[in-house]
């Protein structure tokens, strides 16, 4: 039986915290046996480390990463980077990878609108992206790694710290040129919401492309809604999938851990593999970042 891991959903949101249980059930019936889950700023610690706690005797595992992301940078200053570093110290046999971190255009070129210059932002960015990648080569763990608008300034930076786990880009959306300069650091490419919707050529081409040993699932839900002709196409009107869509759909704006397997079915269309060597594989690969 084909299993499968999201490698990045953000569980411990509150968009999930009313239906949890049900919506863990359905990702077991699936057959979703893992979930990463990366927090994304001091505030969210204790969630993402208590949720998989919580859950721990639970078939379907749950796996926290800790991590600072780029959008939340704005208040944070040189002692959520040390409180940050004490939590790895003391979590580090609970969590899996340093994420969510990384660097992102778009909020430096609006960093105007928060009282900051763009340079000033792009500074601050750096600073908490190094730091972290710092702190995922001492602590020999992989690292999750958002981008937007910013290809060529992450590249300089994982060049240097060259980790040995290496990790994910999470989220890819780029060019194949981009890509194997990711995969020839070790890199493994998130697959997700993007290649559902028919106007990402770029990024499904690419994907195409690509060696199947450097890509892994992953939804970020509940933030990046599939597209709505995938989210309905072959809806039938058995009780069993009217369940599953249900809480899959529920708004069109909130995307589930559920709808991992929508974007796998997608991805079938995009690879030349069979099903379950595509689904193997994908599996492999995500024991190679976060498992070896």
């Amino acid at each position: 039986m084909m299993q499968f891991t999201d490698s990045h959903c953000h569980l411990d949101d509150i968009a999930f915290s009313e239906q949890l249980p049900a919506l863990l059930a359905q990702c077991q019936h699936l057959a979703i046996n893992r979930i990463i889950v990366p927090a994304i700023a001091p505030d969210n610690f204790n969630q993402v480390l208590s949720l998989a706690k919580r859950h721990h005797g639970n078939p379907l595992k749950i796996y926290p990463c800790l991590g600072i992301h780029p959008w939340f940078l704005q208040a944070l200053d040189e002692s959520h980077l040390k409180q940050l570093s004490e939590s790895v110290n003391k979590s580090r046999n609970d969590i899996v990878a340093v994420g969510e971190i990384g660097l992102d255009g778009a909020i430096a070129k609006n960093a105007e609108h928060n009282g900051q210059t763009p340079e000033d932002n792009w500074n601050h960015q750096k600073y908490f992206f190094d730091f972290q990648l710092n702190l995922a080569k001492q602590h020999n763990l992989p690292v999750i790694v958002h981008h937007r608008q910013s290809h060529d300034k992450i590249m300089p930076f994982l060049k240097r710290y060259k980790l040995d786990r290496a990790g994910i880009i999470h989220g890819f959306s780029g060019s194949y040129q981009q890509a194997k300069g990711y995969i020839d650091l070790g890199f493994k490419l998130g697959v997700g919401s993007t290649i559902t919707y028919s106007r990402a050529q770029k990024t499904i081409n690419t994907i195409k492309r690509l060696p199947l040993d450097c890509l892994v699932l992953e939804t970020d839900a509940p933030s990046m809604p599939l597209s709505k002709e995938v989210l309905t196409h072959n809806q039938d009107n058995e009780q069993e999938e009217n369940r599953i869509t249900a809480l899959s759909t529920a708004s069109s704006e909130v995307n589930s851990p559920i709808n991992l397997i929508k974007i796998f079915e997608v991805l079938t269309t995009i690879r030349p593999e069979k099903s379950d060597e595509l689904a193997n594989q994908l599996e492999r690969n995500i024991e190679q970042v976060f498992f070896t």
